[in-house]
């Protein structure tokens, strides 16, 4: 049974094994090519990589790819929301979060992408994305900081590092001095456009973002609520598509506010004052 003993205790755990991994499978960096003098400071700080390395480079390497990444994806596949006012409202919520995060010490994106489907996602190095759709199907503002919550677990765990390492190895694209800068970015670019998580990695960011909207005085009942009511529309919406059983996960997060919901945490209810906020979308 989840209670938040158990989550902090699993946090823990995953902390400790992340450092004996590291301790264990970190490989010194490939020698460097001659840069020219326009290199960009992706090029500079992280000119090759060893493949068992990419779970494991500094903060300051993650958000510089991150940064590319970002690069990529919003001249290739996505446009940004106009409306500057809803994209501060949306940091705003974000970064109320970020203090509780298991990672606050990057910094955080909060973007909105003008997309009618109902979706989210996030990219290394603190990227965060939230489409135009999700946050017209979303009642009240707890909501919308559940699912930014989700999103904040997998830059917190790591998850698109892990992906982009698995998918190296599976192509076998690292050579003699390891994966180019082109190269990762490559991949990485991939990884968010086309590789859904795994089941576990989607939960663990479940209960990352669950705690962590607590702890930022969030009604914790969001989490579950947006679920259920994206749930009960006819089609599946996209968010579903690389996200476990939506029944599943709705009952899984009923449980968890049942069990080890903050009292205090009653942020974000009203859903008048959320509707003032997001009416350009409405």
């Amino acid at each position: 049974m989840f209670n938040a003993i158990s989550c902090w205790s699993n946090r823990l755990r995953r902390r400790l094994a992340y450092g004996a991994a590291a301790f264990l499978t970190v490989v010194m960096v490939g020698a460097a090519t001659p840069q020219p003098a326009n290199a960009g400071w992706l090029d500079i700080i992280l000119p090759t990589i060893q493949v068992f390395q990419i779970t494991n480079m500094s903060d300051e390497q993650e958000v510089s790819l991150g940064s590319q990444v970002n690069q990529q994806l919003l001249s290739r596949s996505f446009r940004l929301h106009r409306d500057e006012d809803l994209t501060a409202y949306i940091d705003e919520i974000g970064q109320r979060l970020i203090p509780h995060s298991d990672r606050p010490d990057i910094p955080y994106i909060f973007q909105v992408v003008e997309d009618e489907g109902i979706n989210a996602f996030a990219t290394m190095g603190g990227y965060v994305y939230i489409t135009t759709g999700l946050l017209a199907a979303a009642e009240n503002e707890s909501e919308v900081a559940g699912v930014l919550g989700h999103e904040v677990g997998h830059i917190a765990e790591k998850h698109a590092l892990d992906q982009m390492r698995d998918v190296a190895i599976a192509q076998g694209v690292a050579g003699a001095f390891g994966l180019s800068r082109n190269q990762m970015v490559s991949i990485a670019v991939d990884v968010a456009l086309t590789l859904p998580n795994s089941r576990k990695d989607e939960l663990v960011a479940d209960d990352h973002g669950f705690i962590t909207m607590g702890e930022a005085g969030y009604d914790q009942t969001g989490m579950a609520t947006l679920m259920q009511k994206l749930d009960s529309g006819g089609s599946p919406p996209a968010i579903f598509s690389t996200h476990p059983n939506p029944a599943a996960r709705v009952a899984r997060l009923q449980e968890m506010d049942d069990e080890s919901a903050i009292p205090s945490a009653t942020a974000g209810a009203d859903t008048s004052a959320y509707s003032a906020r997001v009416a350009s979308l409405r």
